[in-house]
């Protein structure tokens, strides 16, 4: 096998596990935020107060941010495991920039690992988007409450 090719099946090894686990740890996430949102609203009703539903949903908002700064953080730990980064606010904010697809390109990866930003970057696209989801799933089960 030669070298070029062993380092792409490293990446991907690598950036498959990362995905696995962010996915998981979102996964997991959203599934305690729904256990939140089930136990503090004690079965929500209609017609629930405007202050309680203002609550839950800064509860999600929260939520979900601090659901994506642990995954950046997964990330920003990586890349110092391998050394790609000298310290942890620079590690910290590369992956920032890149699970947010900003990719501002002011610090990058060697080639040897380029190709794990960039599948960092796409998950952070979809997780992203599944937050959204939640988020908009969240705010439109508190609209029907609203009028039913």
């Amino acid at each position: 096998m030669s070298p070029e090719l062993a380092q792409l099946i490293a990446n991907l090894a690598l950036a498959s596990g990362m995905v696995a686990g962010t996915v998981l740890v979102h996964f997991w996430g959203l599934i305690f935020l729904t256990y939140l949102m089930r136990s503090g609203s004690k079965r929500l009703r209609p017609h629930t107060s405007h202050t309680h539903q203002a609550a839950l949903i800064l509860l999600v908002v929260f939520g979900l941010f601090g659901l994506h700064t642990i995954e950046i953080w997964l990330y920003a730990s990586l890349y110092l495991l391998l050394g790609e980064m000298r310290a942890l606010e620079e590690a910290l904010y590369f992956s920032t920039v890149t699970f947010a697809s900003l990719g501002f390109g002011d610090i990058v990866l060697s080639p040897r690992w380029r190709l794990l930003s960039a599948i960092e970057a796409a998950n952070g696209v979809m997780l992203f988007a599944w937050s959204t989801t939640f988020l908009l799933g969240v705010n439109t089960r508190l609209r029907l409450l609203e009028h039913g």
